[in-house]
């Protein structure tokens, strides 16, 4: 049985729940919707509104490999306040980034919608730019999303990038610094064995974000979002069974999956607190042809200090003692 929330709930947190619900709302819906609604006016007397954008869209195909663009205002919007304040999500800074350095940063874990990621990078929700003034931070995002009609214009002006190497090049090759490229390493696969109290992260094996920072002598920058995995529940899908069959078949098709998750209400989050935070920034010298001996040194470095960033800080946001990370 449904269980409405009472009238005595303050507005506040009324406003909390309708600004996530649209955001869960956008990411299920409004890529389809903006393909259809793109199609549909082509069969009406609007037709030249499709054939006007299919033609903005066609000038601007190259720009989620190009930085995208950011529109510091729509980041500031208080409605990203409301979102932050739902979970609540914080952002914890423990070292100050060089705004003359350009910033690679792996995001860890990646959870079912990546929501700490986005509020922290995406917005200015937790206060991204006062914790660390002069630094733009983009967010890789799969190049499936920029092929939606209007959509693509949507997360584009939040300050999100196609996931391939010539996007991670043009934004950590900027001179002057003060760039961040986040990263959320363990992609799709990871998002597969996401759920409370998961600490699996795959990382053992992935190898090209490390290229690319001693290609472009981008520090790295470990991340950990301690609740990530928390506000969603998965539907069983441990190896053997035929849904993750089904679920890694897709992926390997489309890059993408289909994750059967839900939360306090359908795909309403629960409200759980995220934390995520900043790790001290890893030195990393310009090595234009790095050999796979440098990679590997590098990669089982950042891996050390993701591990030490975890162990430093899991007991104040409950994790248990004999908790640990499992790469993979």
């Amino acid at each position: 049985m449904v269980e409405f929330a009472p009238l005595c709930v303050p507005w506040k947190r009324r406003l909390q729940t309708l600004v996530v619900l649209q955001a869960v709302s956008c990411l299920v819906s409004m890529a389809i919707l903006s393909y259809v609604v793109f199609i549909g006016l082509l069969f009406t007397r609007f037709w030249i509104i499709s054939i006007l954008y299919a033609v903005w869209w066609y000038l601007d195909r190259a720009k989620p490999w190009q930085g995208s663009r950011h529109i510091d205002v729509l980041r500031r919007w208080s409605v990203w306040k409301y979102m932050k304040d739902y979970f609540p999500i914080l952002l914890v800074k423990t070292a100050d980034l060089d705004p003359s350095r350009n910033y690679l940063v792996g995001y860890h874990p990646h959870g079912i919608a990546t929501v700490g990621a986005f509020t922290n990078f995406c917005t200015d929700g937790t206060g991204f730019s006062s914790l660390f003034p002069g630094i733009r931070s983009h967010l890789m995002v799969l190049n499936l999303c920029f092929w939606a009609p209007v959509f693509r214009d949507y997360i584009i002006i939040s300050g999100m990038v196609a996931a391939d190497k010539e996007s991670a090049s043009h934004i950590l090759s900027r001179e002057g610094g003060g760039n961040l490229l986040a990263i959320v390493v363990g992609g799709v696969q990871e998002a597969l064995d996401a759920r409370p109290g998961g600490y699996k992260l795959v990382l053992r094996n992935r190898k090209g974000f490390i290229r690319l920072a001693l290609m472009h002598g981008a520090d790295l920058v470990p991340i950990f979002s301690f609740g990530e995995n928390d506000i969603y529940d998965q539907v069983e899908n441990s190896p053997g069974t035929w849904l993750r069959w089904f679920q890694d078949g897709l992926q390997r098709v489309t890059r993408g999956s289909i994750l059967l998750v839900y939360g306090s209400f359908g795909l309403m989050p629960y409200r759980r607190p995220i934390t995520t935070v900043v790790g001290k920034p890893i030195e990393v010298q310009k090595t234009p042809h790095p050999s796979q001996e440098e990679v590997d040194r590098l990669h089982q470095h950042y891996m050390t200090e993701l591990e030490n960033l975890f162990e430093a800080h899991k007991l104040k946001y409950n994790v248990p003692r004999d908790q640990h990370l499992e790469f993979y």
